[in-house]
């Protein structure tokens, strides 16, 4: 790179922040157009290795970091300009707070002689995302006054912040005075002159080295001994990487103790293993079963699960040993009852374990569970096929059964995760899944399921409700800028579908208005408007054919499920009595 090319200080400080950047491993950066931030969007787009996706609505941008970075496991950069621009991050970066998600943004701002004077798009951006982002720096107005290389080490401060544990966003707001454009504005040469070292390496100013958190002798002995205290235990397993899974099932199958994966883990689509309890969730719907589990502890690896059953179950069964292991510091015990809590990673505790816990050969919990899931699948087959009608179960089944491992799956939050954890088939291909459940939000589950979709580089079939289409419909011009295509079906059940499985449902005078909030529209007109394929099909048989045809085809489609409420409520109730 070469400094003194720059036209004036506000470029070369933008040069030096996105060469930083990506030296850092950032290269990927998400834009919205602005005056302001003029320089740091032309230091992008000259950039030789910065990859960019440029996008008119900030919110919307934002998810689209939110869902690359949850795909790829790399920070990537935001780019906003002054004003209310910056606050439509807020809802992205709360999310990616509560994923653990590195996330850098980079606002422009008015420089300090134009705060609190009424200047135009002007408002206070001085830590505006509050203790959602992991750290904030106010960037002064670029000047020769301060050393180059401060620049340089602020960059490197961030993104070693935002990929610290835990990981989140880091906020930069960058204030810029006059000249936003590239103007020539005095001679820089002697201002860059002692980066000369910097300049001729490809490496970060300052490196970040890190230690991997690792349990010791004596801490694995304690776990192992609580283990063995437990005399019926489950795994529960939130999300956690591929690459660790093997080791939970090689644990699983020393304790001999059934696994309960969460929807969006690695071990529940695709997944085969005999002590995998897939349909855990619809199992403890019957009372009845809920007394054939007789458990005295819990092994939870990864974060909250989906299923809202599994801890009402907990609250009831009360075991003795609740032991959590997550990867981060933070507290994750909503119900307060984590008799251990482990730091570490998943795989490094399970092979940690292995040796210093015994093999049991017998466990009636287990092989009751697995009676109960072959019924359960059974029942769930037939509860949601048994005449031609398409309910959301069906879809979200069918979904799972045909989605090709070479694709991926994204769910909104609310009602479409919970039929994806609920009648989600194991008998089909292992694909990752990806959802926004850490703040479990529906704003922007399009533009995350389309960032997704460029981290992967993979297609996506993305299962949203109407609410959350509606509520990111803007998004879906984004399509256009995909290499890949998406397939998304939305379960249109005519408002807030959640709230009918609520005991708020069985207040009629205000429920309807209130709560569900119908809107009373249909899709089509939106897949015309943004050239998007369309189907509205009516049967389980008409939907498998649509959801075809769609996988096959190069440009993306809607495939819009009209499904009702009450039908959604009766299965549920079916497979209480199965």
């Amino acid at each position: 790179m070469k400094t003194n090319k720059a036209p004036n200080i506000n470029y070369l400080w933008a040069k030096l922040i996105v060469e930083e950047l990506i030296r850092n491993g950032v290269e990927y950066f998400c834009i919205s157009p602005g005056s302001r931030s003029a320089a740091l969007t032309m230091a992008v787009a000259q950039h030789p290795k910065a990859k960019h996706f440029i996008h008119y609505d900030e919110r919307g941008s934002a998810f689209h970091a939110l869902g690359y970075v949850a795909a790829t496991k790399r920070p990537c950069a935001i780019i906003t300009t002054s004003g209310t621009a910056a606050a439509n991050l807020l809802p992205a970066i709360i999310e990616t707070s509560k994923k653990k998600l590195p996330l850098v943004v980079l606002t422009a701002d008015r420089p300090p002689e134009l705060r609190n004077t009424g200047a135009h798009q002007t408002i206070d951006q001085v830590k505006l995302f509050g203790e959602y982002v992991r750290w904030f720096f106010d960037m002064p107005a670029p000047t020769t006054d301060i050393a180059p290389e401060f620049v340089l080490t602020t960059i490197d401060q961030a993104v070693f912040q935002a990929k610290g544990n835990p990981s989140g966003s880091v906020h930069i707001n960058c204030m810029f005075r006059e000249p936003l454009d590239p103007v020539k504005k005095g001679l820089l040469d002697s201002y860059t002159k002692h980066l000369n070292r910097w300049e001729k390496s490809s490496a970060p100013y300052t490196s970040y080295l890190t230690s991997q958190t690792k349990l010791g002798a004596q801490s694995v002995k304690e776990i192992a001994a609580k283990l063995k205290t437990i005399k019926s235990g489950v795994i529960v397993v939130g999300k956690i990487n591929s690459e660790d899974a093997d080791d939970v099932l090689r644990l699983s199958e020393k304790l001999n103790w059934p696994i309960f994966p969460d929807v969006t883990s690695t071990l529940r689509l695709g997944a085969t293993h005999k002590n995998i309890i897939h349909h855990f969730d619809q199992i403890l719907l019957s009372k009845q079963d809920q007394n054939k589990i007789k458990i005295d502890g819990v092994l939870h690896l990864g974060g909250r699960i989906t299923s809202k059953r599994w801890y009402q179950f907990v609250e009831q069964t009360k075991p003795a040993q609740y032991i959590v292991v997550l990867g981060h510091p933070l507290r994750n015990d909503p119900l307060h009852n984590v008799s251990t809590r482990v730091q570490c990673a998943y795989g490094h505790f399970c092979k940690s374990v292995f040796p210093h816990v015994s093999k049991q050969t017998s466990n009636g919990v287990l092989n009751a569970l697995q009676k109960l899931n072959i019924r359960m699948r059974e029942s769930i087959e037939n509860v949601c096929f048994k005449n031609a009608g398409l309910t959301e179960a069906a879809a979200a089944r069918i979904i799972t059964q045909c989605v090709p491992k070479t694709h991926a799956l994204f769910s909104s939050s609310s009602l479409p995760i919970r039929q994806f954890d609920m009648y989600g088939d194991y008998t089909g291909a292992n694909v990752r899944i990806g959802s926004n459940r850490g703040a479990s939000g529906i704003d922007g589950t399009i533009a995350t399921a389309v960032g997704f979709s460029k981290g992967l580089d993979k297609s996506v079939t993305l299962l949203i409700g109407d609410l959350a289409f509606l509520y990111d419909l803007n998004s879906l011009s984004m399509l256009r800028e995909m290499s890949k295509s998406m397939v998304i079906v939305v379960l249109n059940n005519n408002g807030g579908g959640i709230f009918s499985f609520l005991p708020i449902a069985q207040n009629n005078k205000y429920f309807q208005k209130f709560f569900t909030t119908p809107q009373n529209v249909q899709f089509s007109a939106a897949a015309d408007m943004f050239d998007l394929n369309y189907f509205n099909p009516k049967t389980c048989e008409e939907f498998a054919d649509a959801y075809a045809l769609a996988l096959k085809r190069n440009t993306s489609t809607i495939i819009e499920v009209t499904s009702d409420v009450d039908i959604n409520l009766k299965i549920q109730e079916e497979l209480k009595r199965k």
